[in-house]
């Protein structure tokens, strides 16, 4: 009798042992699942984030607003947004040149902010009608026989060596940088001759003076 009651209470034992067992390997089984599916979610998640900051990649640069280039790491989305800058005038080697010299030879002394404004006199000119279509028409047209600009009458166009702030300026001209206020005329009132100035005042707009030039449209 005694060996039944423990038989039966170890069997009765061992059972709960195998029910408490089979719960716990439940348990174990639901919590592996919902680890994984919330893993999964973690990742598809990041996959989303990750594929829009790609499609605003592709947005921004068929919009040409930039480029913005997408990394991951570290678990971590990273941004990098980048203006590009591009050259607003396609100028020829020669028309290139041109202006080069020319600023050099107009305004050698001036600052670089000087130097910016003849580069813009001479390309709003190429962009008005008024005026020839090319640096180098521009930059070599007569007007009653008389050469527009000075430094290619006197020949010091032809003798410059081009400074590295010239090239900054025109530079900055190519890319669209002007502080000319539309200016398409510019003189140096103290060595120009009387009767040009008389004409400037009269029939031109005085906008502003910079250096030693002053400047019309």
């Amino acid at each position: 009798m005694y060996r039944k009651a423990v038989s039966l209470l170890s069997l009765m034992s061992i059972a709960l042992m195998m029910c408490f067992l089979c719960v716990r390997g439940v348990d174990a089984v639901r919590l592996c699942g919902e680890t994984a599916q919330n893993l999964r979610l973690g990742l598809w998640e990041l996959e989303e984030e990750w594929a829009g900051k790609a499609q605003a990649a592709v947005d921004s640069r068929e919009k040409g607003l930039g480029i913005v280039d997408v990394a991951v790491s570290d678990q971590r989305i990273i941004d990098f947004f980048v203006m590009e800058q591009e050259y607003i005038y396609d100028l020829s080697d020669k028309d290139l040149e041109v202006l080069l010299r020319i600023v050099e030879a107009e305004a050698g002394n001036e600052d670089e902010d000087g130097k910016l404004l003849v580069a813009n006199v001479v390309l709003n000119r190429m962009n008005a009608e008024q005026f020839p279509d090319s640096v180098e028409k521009v930059v070599f047209q007569k007007e009653k026989g008389v050469w527009q600009f000075s430094p290619v009458s006197n020949g010091s166009y032809y003798r410059v060596e081009i400074s590295e702030e010239t090239v900054n300026a025109v530079e900055r001209a190519l890319k669209g940088e002007d502080i000319s206020q539309g200016a398409l005329y510019f003189a140096a009132r103290k060595y120009a001759d009387s009767r040009k100035m008389k004409w400037f005042d009269r029939s031109l707009t005085y906008l502003f003076e910079h250096g030693g030039h002053e400047f019309f449209k």
